[in-house]
């Protein structure tokens, strides 16, 4: 009995430092592993500045003098940080073109992102929670629509407002946008309502809350991050749009991608013009998304956490 013992007790000191052995990383951790040193941070640093470049030098160029501009690269100002002024800035906010052009991109991107999130959030809600008949079929025939060309309903479009009289005006264009912006934002949202659990919806309702009620407020705060994901997408989406405004907006009612646009007519002597006011309009997404960014990155990462 104690050779046996001692046979199983031998056994045993052999298999326990083979259990006891770190397992060896795959090749796919230590791939990884290499990828994440100090030498890929710096490139990826490099990267980024390099990605930055166009950014800085459309923002020095826009601080330069019209004879500074012709005369040298932004780079100078490196060495000649005296030709920085704001002139150009002070001269594009006393441009009525400029002004007007810059209130209306307010005026139809504003109500074009709160009607898509607002009537998105709500079309999302039912498609997700609420049951009528032929619901899978519409909700079907509204991922369809992601698929159509824009450029296939200018015509139909264009020959609708000009029969109700609203071709031409901010009206046109808002509507343009928010019939565009529907179909993904039903798409996004309904996706992301349906996540949330049931049995938080049924206690809800048994304690007598009504639909609207629901959705206000148990919906709304859970889908928070993705409805401020989509007011982001949209709201850069409008204010960067040309070809829309461009057909559907007159003179008086043209955003200021278009006022842009007009400029680069004279290319050559608007140089300055064309520098700040391309920056003053890439300002302001930049601020949308800064000051949306916690929930922006909320709703980007909430399919990869569940």
């Amino acid at each position: 009995m104690t050779t046996l013992q001692t046979a199983d007790a031998a056994r045993t000191a052999k298999a326990a430092p083979a259990a006891a052995r770190p397992k060896r990383p795959g090749a796919a951790v230590r791939a990884a592993r290499r990828l994440t040193g100090g030498a890929t941070q710096l490139v990826l640093l490099a990267v980024a500045l390099f990605w930055l470049l166009p950014t800085v030098g459309l923002l020095l160029s826009s601080m330069r003098g019209p004879l500074d501009i012709q005369a040298s690269g932004w780079w100078t100002v490196l060495t000649k940080p005296a030709q920085l002024t704001l002139h150009n800035y002070a001269n594009l906010l006393e441009d009525p073109t400029i002004t007007r052009s810059f209130l209306n991109s307010l005026l139809i991107t504003v109500p074009a992102t709160l009607l898509v999130v607002v009537v998105g959030s709500l079309a999302g809600y039912v498609f997700a929670w609420v049951e009528f008949p032929g619901r899978d079929w519409v909700f079907l025939i509204v991922v369809g629509l992601l698929v159509v060309p824009l450029q296939v309903a200018l015509v139909p479009i264009t020959s609708l407002f000009g029969k109700l009289g609203i071709f031409g005006s901010i009206t046109s264009v808002v509507l343009f946008h928010v019939a565009f912006g529907l179909p993904f934002a039903i798409f996004l949202l309904r996706n992301f309502f349906a996540q949330i659990p049931r049995e938080l919806l049924e206690a809800a309702r048994l304690d007598g809350a009504g639909e609207l009620w629901l959705f206000l407020r148990v919906v709304v705060p859970l889908g928070g991050p993705a409805i401020a994901s989509l007011g982001i997408f949209q709201f850069l989406w409008v204010w960067n749009d040309m070809l829309v405004a461009l057909i559907f907006a007159d003179p008086g009612s043209a955003p200021l991608t278009v006022a842009l646009q007009q400029q680069t007519r004279q290319f050559g002597t608007n140089i300055d013009v064309l520098s700040s006011g391309a920056f003053l309009s890439m300002v302001i997404p930049l601020v949308v998304f800064f000051a949306f960014q916690r929930q922006f990155v909320n709703g980007v990462m909430a399919g990869a956490l569940k």
